[in-house]
């Protein structure tokens, strides 16, 4: 079989996507006017899954779904930018995993704001600096990002999204491997990577750095040094890959919170979750069953609890917050009688946001 005519016939079906690509972005932008003049988001998470739910459930192959969500994705992108320019906060530097997650989540077209600090990241959101951040929330492997849960303790932001994303570490460096005395990187990064290193740098000092990213600039700054990061900040920066895949656990992933300043509607269907905060207060200190009191509004009205972890509050010994992700929207009857309930008996009960399930 010639190729020309298969081409012949390539060329034509892509003049025909650039057309229909074009009228669909024409539509977004009319949405946009429409967002805009009754002061509406333009990034709306629960419309956005909702379309890639569809256009998965509409794939035939040979495409891989994860190819049609990751083209889909571009094109909301590109969407959203037409609406309104969107201006998206993470934890920096460029090229970090959080950045990755953020690129993964709102794609090439807006606008990304590496930030330092996860405190200074929820400052720009709640003034207005930005319109949504991305921040690492838990991993895998080594729990949650203490500093992240902690922040949602005095804010007001809501939780709109969340992320999973596939963590695979490098070991980047302008040294030889047997050449490395010293190993930049984020604390959980290193954790991730302990066994690794005691087998093959055991000898080599272990620093804490703010950020991947930041292990990167110094390690190539530094001779003989070392940092554990991913691959897009290796190329980023320029620095060459020693060894890849060095994380102890292949299925090592990290889970991110988009957060920003109103509240994401219903998806519906069981395809929702939310996140509270509790305390139990004295409660705890007079009850032994505190803890399961609290649980049970939950339980008794069918909704699933997903995950609990506590924090110090802070505020006094022994006082903790529970954090809980649960099942349906915080719109649910069911879900609304449930926190009514907790409200009688524990002295903090906050919606930290309902969002998609991720499917």
């Amino acid at each position: 079989m010639e190729l020309g005519p298969i081409r012949e016939k390539i060329d034509t079906i892509d003049k025909q996507l650039v057309e229909l690509l074009n009228q669909r972005l024409a539509l977004a932008a009319e949405i946009g006017k429409v967002k805009r003049s009754a002061g509406g988001q333009i990034y709306v998470a629960e419309r956005e899954d909702a379309v890639l739910r569809k256009v998965i459930g509409q794939n035939q192959g040979p495409i891989k779904n994860e190819a049609l969500q990751a083209i889909y994705r571009e094109i909301m992108s590109a969407a959203i930018a037409l609406e309104k320019p969107l201006v998206i906060a993470y934890l920096g530097p460029e090229a970090s995993n959080t950045h990755a997650a953020a690129l993964k989540k709102f794609g090439a077209s807006v606008d990304y704001h590496a930030m330092a600090t996860v405190s200074d990241i929820f400052t720009a959101v709640e003034k207005g600096e930005t319109d949504y951040a991305v921040i690492p929330i838990e991993n895998s492997t080594e729990g949650s990002v203490r500093e992240a849960l902690d922040s949602f303790v005095e804010s007001d932001l809501k939780i709109v999204a969340q992320i999973y994303l596939e963590i695979n570490h490098a070991l980047i460096s302008n040294s030889r491997l047997e050449d490395i005395e010293r190993v930049y990187s984020k604390d959980q990064a290193l954790a991730q990577c302990r066994h690794w290193l005691q087998r093959h740098l055991p000898h080599a000092q272990l620093v804490d750095a703010p950020s991947t990213s930041r292990a990167v600039q110094l390690a190539k700054q530094e001779p003989g040094t070392a940092a554990i990061a991913g691959e897009l900040a290796a190329e980023h920066y320029g620095v060459p890959v020693v060894e890849r895949n060095i994380q102890d656990k292949a299925d090592n992933t990290t889970r991110f919170f988009v957060i920003g300043r109103k509240a994401s509607g219903a998806v519906g269907g069981g395809k929702d979750v939310t996140s509270l905060l509790v305390s139990l207060g004295d409660e705890a200190a007079s009850h032994s069953g505190a803890l399961l009191k609290m649980l049970m509004p939950l339980a008794e009205r069918g909704i699933n609890l997903s995950k609990i972890e506590s924090r110090p509050s802070k505020k006094r010994p022994w006082d903790y917050y529970f954090f809980l992700d649960v099942t349906g929207h915080y719109e649910d009857p069911n879900m609304k009688a449930a926190i009514g309930e907790l409200k009688t008996f524990c002295p903090v009960v906050k919606w930290l946001g309902s969002y998609p399930a991720v499917s």
